[in-house]
């Protein structure tokens, strides 16, 4: 055989096991092509994205697409919104056609399977679990939990919440209220999570409290025996009587919803979680302003306030009140403080005595008042008793024979005047 022949013959047998080779190439890779049919699971990952759907390799001949409506349960404004080009995502098989190369998967599907049985869990639990919010809707809100999950309003926040447009985005904290598979039904709350912090933390607050610290607050809520003050993340109520040291008839006639407001604890109960507070106790109370330039001896002018039997209440200055006892009312004997003053009457006063530790001033009437020319003092009768206006007559009787005893001389005796004059009283 000469060389040329052999050359051919090698060059015959290379090109015949290239195309062996190539061969078995192609029906190894058929062999590594999933056998795909409708309904299946299968994994994958995003290669691509559009406006309106993703597509997706999942091993396959041909590449799969996920429409936008296939992507979540909850409405998306694009495909973007739901994966991102490299995510390993899980899906389901919803259509395959070879001879359109065509595979329509969902993920939606997949993630809500395995959402209920989640949510289940989550429930029985007392899990709490995040998710964003999707939509604003009427009532409340929707969030993607794998499932279209809803919020109620009156479960977003402690407080109302009036307007809900800037929660779209947010993420919350949520536990699971309720579930219902076939009703497609499930209900959640942040209201609950929030509360239950508030607990914990309302707990610490009060162990940092003290009775008599004074605090810094925010007026929450006015009712109509006072004001509940926020003092930290904790609220704590000012009665009626502790907003200031002058008679409130409202708690709006001395603050209002969202004034910054300085109290003083007066009672802790944690017990119970209450606290008591005071306005009044941080500011300069009516004895420590109104009286500072009082001094017995001065005479000041007051109202009657309080009319009682033993005397009457007369306000000096605002909140301070003194006392004139009944003997101090008038330089005659007065039987009742009503026979003399009455409510709202404007007096003249004189201190008597002034107590700032004990909050007590003696007032008088009669001392800011000329007394009366002095009269005859009244006569006694025998027995002790007075005889009023009517002049006693023993002495002046005793006058009148004294006189004619004098004028008639020795010649008549006493006791013969006596029998004349007593004879006149037969």
């Amino acid at each position: 055989m000469s060389e040329e022949t052999k050359a051919e013959i090698q060059v015959e047998q290379t090109e015949q096991q290239s195309t062996q080779e190539q061969e078995l190439s192609q029906e190894e890779s058929m062999g590594n092509v999933s056998i795909l049919k409708k309904g299946d699971t299968v994994k994958g990952k995003v290669i691509k994205i559009e406006d309106d759907q993703a597509f997706v390799d999942v091993g396959y001949k041909y590449d799969g697409v996920v429409h936008i409506k296939e992507l979540s349960s909850v409405q998306l404004g694009s495909a973007s919104e739901g994966v991102e080009v490299g995510q390993e995502v899980e899906l389901k098989v919803l259509t395959i056609d070879d001879n359109k190369e065509k595979l329509v998967l969902s993920k939606r599907v997949v993630d809500s399977e395995k959402a209920w049985d989640q949510l289940q869990a989550d429930l029985d639990n007392k899990t709490i679990l995040e998710a964003k919010v999707a939509e604003v809707v009427k009532g409340g809100l929707v969030v993607d939990v794998g499932l279209r999950g809803f919020v109620p309003a009156s479960m977003v926040e402690r407080n109302f919440v009036e307007d809900f447009s800037d929660y779209k985005g947010r993420t919350l904290k949520l536990r699971v209220k309720e579930i219902d598979r076939e009703k497609n039904k499930v209900i959640l709350s942040q209201k609950d999570v929030l509360d239950e912090e508030f607990e914990v933390k309302k707990k610490e607050i009060i162990g940092q409290l003290s009775v008599g610290q004074e605090l810094t607050g925010t007026v929450q809520r006015l009712t109509q025996f006072g004001a509940f003050v926020d003092i930290g993340g904790i609220d704590g109520l000012v009665h009626i009587s502790e907003m200031a040291w002058h008679h409130v008839e409202t708690p709006s006639e001395v603050v209002k919803e969202g004034d910054q407001v300085k109290v003083q604890i007066l009672k802790l109960d944690p017990a119970n979680e209450r606290i008591s507070l005071s306005i009044k106790a941080t500011q300069p109370g009516p004895w420590q302003q109104g009286t500072s330039s009082f001094n017995v001896g001065d005479i000041i002018t007051g109202t009657v306030k309080r009319l009682a039997q033993f005397g009457a209440f007369v306000e000096v200055a605002p909140g301070v009140e003194g006392l004139v006892h009944i003997s101090q009312i008038a330089h005659r004997h007065v039987a009742t403080p009503s026979e003399v003053l009455k409510e709202g009457q404007e007096v003249q006063v004189k201190i008597l005595d002034l107590n700032l530790d004990e909050k007590r001033i003696s007032l008088s009437i009669k001392e800011t008042e000329e007394a009366p020319a002095s009269a005859t003092p009244a006569a006694r009768n025998d027995k002790g008793g007075d005889r009023g206006d009517r002049p006693s007559r023993a002495p002046r009787e005793k006058t009148v024979i004294a006189e004619e005893y004098q004028n008639q001389g020795l010649n008549t005796t006493l006791g013969e005047l006596l029998g004349e004059k007593l004879s006149k009283f037969k």
